[in-house]
């Protein structure tokens, strides 16, 4: 058995991010031979990739690339917090970000099949799942395209990358408008820009429901359709993004308000959150 030092232990390490006793185990395996050692150690992943297919991953990141008129966001996950805030999935995260930007991928099925480093992102995420021994998904690719774009980034917990991604499409120049759009949206987790937005089937569903929850508590007739059409304004409030109170708003005006106010307007936005 070849004796194995700790500085090529080491290096091992810090090149793949694997464990330390995978990393001598290999080292010995390869006779002290860094480079077969990476080998052994990609391979013997790839067999347990398949077998970590049915685990749960809800721990990762949101990122966020800027682009000419667009911007992409991943939320790649894995199994652990440990992985999580590892500098290697850092790494892959932006090295798979670069190339569903430049994919221009707007799902996560487009950017799977981008390409990247002589393979497919999907291949260059096997590849680092087999090394890292964690199962890796790329959860989730939205891109918004509009004149301007800001990006709000939050971090749940300081020690882990960030987990909620705010991307906001919008027209005009005002930039810290645009930006305190994006954190509320963080939080208020709107599904629409306008109610204009919400598909019709939507909108006749929720009729239906607070038609049906007046009536049952014997409200007049005569009273019933303005009844109900403060209850659809109160849906509205809650999936649309202009009619909702601007939780960063002194005056709390709606969003709307406040965006014309600095003479913008949202097109469009994504949000993600890993595990949501």
């Amino acid at each position: 058995m070849a004796a194995v030092s700790m500085a090529a232990v080491k290096e091992l390490r810090e090149r793949l991010g694997a464990g330390m006793l995978d990393s001598k185990n290999a080292l010995v395996e390869a006779e002290g031979d860094i480079e077969k050692a990476i080998e052994i150690l990609r391979l013997k992943g790839l067999k347990g990739v398949a077998k970590r297919g049915d685990r749960e991953a809800s721990e990762g990141l949101v990122a966020v690339k800027q682009t000419e008129g667009a911007a992409t966001m991943i939320e790649l996950v894995c199994e652990t917090d440990f992985v999580a805030k590892n500098e290697k999935f850092i790494a892959l995260a932006d090295r798979i970000l670069d190339a569903v930007a430049a994919a221009g991928a707007a799902d996560a099925e487009a950017a799977l099949a981008a390409p990247a480093e002589g393979k497919t992102v999907g291949g260059v995420i096997t590849d680092e799942s087999a090394i890292l021994g964690e199962r890796i998904v790329l959860r989730k690719v939205t891109r918004v395209e509009a004149p301007s774009t800001s990006v709000y980034l939050h971090q749940t917990s300081k020690d882990l990358p960030p987990q909620i991604g705010v991307v906001v499409g919008y027209e005009g120049d005002d930039a810290d408008a645009a930006l305190s759009i994006a954190r509320h949206i963080s939080f208020a987790d709107p599904l629409y820009v306008s109610r204009e937005d919400v598909p019709a089937e939507d909108v006749a569903k929720e009729r239906d429901i607070v038609t049906e929850i007046s009536k049952n508590e014997g409200k007049p007739e005569a009273a019933l359709p303005k009844i109900i059409e403060g209850r659809l304004t109160a849906f509205f409030k809650q999936v649309a993004l202009n009619e909702q109170v601007h939780a960063l708003d002194a005056d709390k005006r709606e969003v709307q308000k406040v965006a014309e106010a600095a003479g913008i307007k949202v097109t469009g936005f994504a949000r993600s959150k890993v595990g949501a």
